[in-house]
């Protein structure tokens, strides 16, 4: 059995919807952050998949998907720095707790 675009696409929509109903549902910072990066992974996947299929000899779609993963790692770094310091401050991480903005 040979993998075709329709398979890494599956793939892809998997890991999205996964990704998007885990940032819907979660109700801790780290959660939503670890469903972000399933969003971005998704996209990775299929980046690839259509520079394999559609343009072999070209490196577009892996340069896309090197600089979402460059990306997803500022964003991983930038999140859990603010992670950091709410839980620091508030001694809490959960979403529904946390409103900065009320004085």
């Amino acid at each position: 059995m040979t993998l075709t675009l329709g398979h890494y696409l599956f793939l892809g929509s998997g890991l999205f919807i996964i990704g998007i109903f885990g940032a819907l549902t979660r109700r801790s910072v780290i959660g939503i952050l670890m469903s972000i990066e399933l969003i971005f992974n998704a996209a990775n996947v299929n980046l690839a998949a259509f520079n394999r299929f559609l343009h072999p000899d070209g490196v577009t779609g892996q340069a896309f998907a090197l600089f979402i993963m460059t990306v997803a790692a500022a964003e991983v770094v930038v999140g859990l720095a603010l992670v950091l310091a709410i839980y620091r401050s508030r001694d809490k991480i959960y979403m529904e707790d946390i409103n900065i903005m009320r004085g």
